[in-house]
């Protein structure tokens, strides 16, 4: 039994790595290629902002949520736990930023971009939305930020 948890908690960790990794590289490397204002890498970065997201950060949360809710009920962890309500509280709240505003932004976003070419004009739309995705993205990454102070030191 003490070994399943173990491999339980190494897979979720990996979730972890995956999941918290991908957002924080794909946020900055979003923010590099913006600076550039050039058409041609905006439009690159944006489409590997999105299909990175779907690889690694997808897979990365659904890796450390079957883990983590596998883990709980084998192991009979009760869900009264803080540390557990707080870990799972956050972590929907999270995933529910990206289903409802991030993801629709980066589609949008990526609508937009498949138009850039070398020398044309970044369209108004495009920086609007990238603002809605920086405020939302940082939000949704510093949610998951602080379940590692939840999963880590398992207060109360």
């Amino acid at each position: 039994m003490q070994n399943s948890y173990l491999w339980l908690k190494s897979l979720h960790l990996l979730g972890v790595v995956l999941f918290l990794g991908n957002i924080i590289v794909t946020g900055w490397w979003k923010a590099m290629a913006d600076l550039t204002k050039n058409p041609v890498i905006i439009g690159f970065a944006q489409r590997q902002v999105t299909l990175t997201d779907y690889v690694f950060t997808a897979g990365g949360a659904l890796i450390l949520l079957v883990a983590g809710v596998v883990n709980v009920v084998v192991h009979g962890m009760p869900l009264s736990l803080t540390w557990l309500r707080w870990g799972l509280g956050l972590f929907v709240l999270s995933g529910l930023i990206w289903l409802f505003i991030l993801i629709p932004t980066q589609i949008a976003q990526a609508k937009i971009a498949k138009t850039f070419v070398q020398g044309s004009v970044i369209t108004d739309r495009y920086w609007l939305l990238c603002q809605r995705w920086y405020i939302w993205g940082l939000i949704a990454t510093l949610l998951p930020l602080c379940n590692l102070y939840w999963m880590v030191f398992k207060t109360a």
